[in-house]
């Protein structure tokens, strides 16, 4: 695997972060993951502005223009020999000394991964199971996509394996949140439902796509306070993230659901193939 970090193309066996990095002492880091399409990263817009809105937030600076950072992961992949890519931009807080001393920081570790995608055809349905670990609040008011991954990590352990199965995490109030590593979404009478953002959810940014294409599709969203007895009552389900896609689940404990071939999730998902297959 090659990568980049701070200014340098490397072998990720060679990458080196010093253990007085605030992301290792205090998990003071941040990250955006994504894939490119024909070169091209997919809202990319999107992922920046999340990024940023928590670099600030926790006084980490970041100086690399946007069309460097591009420049980077087209060139990462050429080095695959022009394939596509799957991709993690990686924004630690950098080193100081043990303690929380500073009042900002000047000089972070940036990283960007590059990994072979996986070869998993489109519209591949999953199972998905409630898990008994519950979602923990977020730090502060919005969830960011930060170093803080242990209630994530806890969830995974619940499953045998990701590449078959999801697991739904409940907050701790029993309202339903979102998986493991995605948003999630049911239909219920043609009505498209999703966790609001006010249960500590991350805001994807698949989520927020397919929010916007529903509507334009004419189909009703609805965001809210959703517990279990909800999603049992619906007929599809499907989660989102920036590498997986649209994931139609065909199976939530003992109840069966469409899968692939519900209506809702089929529209949306060819909308987005189209989406970026056109660029």
């Amino acid at each position: 695997m090659q990568c980049w970090m701070n200014g340098s193309y490397t072998a990720a066996q060679d990458l080196r972060i010093s253990p007085f990095d605030h992301g290792f002492l205090y998990g003071l880091g941040f990250f955006e993951t994504f894939r490119t399409y024909e070169g091209q990263v997919f809202e990319w817009n999107a992922h920046m502005e999340r990024l940023q809105q928590a670099l600030s937030q926790y006084r980490i600076h970041f100086t690399y223009p946007e069309n460097v950072l591009l420049e980077i992961v087209q060139q990462l992949n050429e080095q695959a020999g022009g394939q596509d890519g799957y991709f993690r931009l990686n924004v630690s807080a950098g080193e100081h000394n043990i303690g929380l001393q500073p009042t900002e920081y000047t000089q972070p570790n940036v990283i960007i991964f590059r990994k072979e995608l996986q070869d998993t055809p489109r519209g591949t349905e999953k199972t998905a199971q409630w898990l008994t670990t519950s979602r923990n609040s977020p730090e502060q008011g919005l969830r960011v996509k930060s170093h803080h991954y242990g209630n994530n990590v806890l969830g995974r352990f619940e499953l045998p394996s990701l590449a078959q199965q999801e697991g739904f995490f409940l907050t701790e109030a029993g309202y339903v949140a979102e998986g493991v590593t995605s948003n999630v979404f049911w239909v219920k009478n043609d009505i498209l439902y999703t966790p609001s953002l006010e249960t500590g959810i991350l805001p994807g940014v698949i989520r927020a796509w397919v929010i916007k294409k529903a509507v334009a599709l004419g189909i009703e969203v609805r965001e809210g306070f959703y517990t279990k007895e909800d999603l049992r009552q619906s007929t599809e389900c499907f989660i989102t993230n920036s590498v997986q896609e649209l994931v139609p689940i065909i199976n939530l404990e003992n109840q069966q659901l469409l899968g692939n071939k519900g209506p809702v999730y089929s529209c949306l998902h060819d909308a987005f193939v189209q989406e970026v297959e056109q660029g």
